[in-house]
């Protein structure tokens, strides 16, 4: 079926209570896994391609974005595409063109007037493209080999009053909160502040989203879709599904040389863990 948009799924998610699952890829098998996952749970799904991605792809946009497309028109269940953690205006510029129909604008690593200032040129820019825009406000942390901020340091949380003016000054369609998630966590314990995101859901008039999902315990997720969550970015789960069945195929099978037979296999373990987060977080209206 044709690409669907980003801001569609979100918007029927966030009036429904419900949550879409955005998985970030970065290998043909990662966006072969999560399509396959969300086919088996029956539910749209968005395609994440980070501004590291991209890097690790020789700085090439393209290849993976055709790619995802061609996937995301065969799947079927809507599957959309996002360009994720984007801090390069020339990447940003690049979106419309690659199947893109919406953008993660991270200015967050910068004071919050300039925050406010460079996403609201971004926004200003995307919106004449048809680009859907989300901005991150306080710093999940965890991304770029930053550690995760101290719970109670300032700037760490996103502050309400704050990000009702912030998402009112720049005109963003989403906002990625911080709550106490973390990037690249590898162990399910961190505990979501579910009282912020409550004062957060009733001051900024956007769709919520939260990342560092991998981190949070699968109860932590369920609270946070009801709390007014409505988009849940994971990558870092993915990851440690397909390094772990690879690990444990190649310790099986030391004489295997042939890439498409763990290659194979990491791909059904991240299509199984896919399908599984996308039911722990619930129906899905779209």
């Amino acid at each position: 079926m044709p690409l669907a948009a980003t801001g569609e799924l979100m918007t029927r998610a966030a009036e429904a209570r419900a949550a879409v699952a955005a998985f970030n890829v970065i290998t043909l098998e990662h966006v072969e896994a999560v399509v396959t996952g969300a086919e088996a749970a029956g539910a749209p799904v968005v395609l994440q391609v980070s501004q590291n991605a991209v890097k690790f792809r020789y700085g090439r946009l393209l290849p993976l974005a055709r790619a995802a497309t061609a996937a995301a028109e065969r799947a079927a269940v809507p599957v959309a595409l996002h360009l994720d953690h984007v801090q390069s205006d020339d990447l940003l510029r690049q979106a419309p063109g690659a199947g893109f129909s919406s953008v993660m604008y991270d200015a967050s690593r910068l004071p919050y007037a300039e925050n406010l200032a460079a996403t609201a040129a971004a926004v200003d820019w995307a919106h004449t493209q048809g680009l859907w825009i989300e901005a991150e406000l306080g710093e999940v942390g965890g991304k770029d080999g930053r550690p995760p901020l101290d719970a109670h340091a300032p700037g760490a949380r996103t502050d309400p009053d704050q990000a009702h003016a912030f998402v009112t000054g720049t005109g963003v369609d989403a906002l990625a909160v911080a709550i106490g998630s973390a990037h690249a966590m590898t162990t399910r314990t961190a505990a979501l502040d579910h009282e912020l995101l409550t004062r957060l859901s009733a001051a900024v008039p956007v769709p919520l989203v939260l990342h560092g999902s991998s981190g949070v315990p699968d109860a932590g997720l369920v609270a946070a879709v009801a709390g007014g969550i409505a988009k849940v970015n994971v990558g870092t789960a993915l990851n440690m599904a397909m390094t772990a069945s690879i690990r444990r195929f190649l310790a099986d099978h030391p004489e295997a040389v042939d890439s498409r037979t763990y290659l194979g296999v990491g791909r059904e373990a991240m299509a199984d863990e896919v399908a599984r987060i996308i039911g722990v977080l619930g129906p899905n209206p779209a």
